[in-house]
């Protein structure tokens, strides 16, 4: 990944959990990255259960899987960026937020645009 770590995607209650994202899912985020030109804050990557349980995160949720990540954004002008970076790159599942914009490429969903 040219704009990522692992790191950046681990459960804060696993140290190096974020080897379990979906490689799939890595090259999406950091190609819609490119495309954004703007940084991207992962607030929230892969999730153990207990930490998604923490979070108050769905018993679906796509982080569980590593095929997910919830991107730091509060305000319109880079919600744009990100949004355009992430259709772009072929994301179909995405959430948004007032701080932060979910996106996922969870096989067992449908495609979806959502407001949290």
């Amino acid at each position: 990944m040219k704009y990522f770590k692992l790191s950046e995607f681990a459960s804060p209650d696993v140290v190096g959990s974020g080897d379990k994202m979906m490689p799939h899912f890595l090259n999406m985020i950091d190609h819609a990255r490119a495309i954004s030109s703007v940084p991207y804050k992962i607030n929230s990557g892969y999730r153990t259960k207990e930490h998604n349980r923490k979070v108050g995160g769905s018993e679906t949720s796509s982080h569980l899987l590593g095929c997910a990540a919830d991107i730091h954004c509060n305000n319109s002008r880079i919600r744009e960026k990100i949004m355009f970076g992430l259709i772009s790159a072929g994301f179909q599942r995405i959430g948004i937020a007032n701080t932060f914009i979910h996106c996922d490429i969870d096989p067992n969903k449908k495609p979806a645009i959502w407001l949290y």
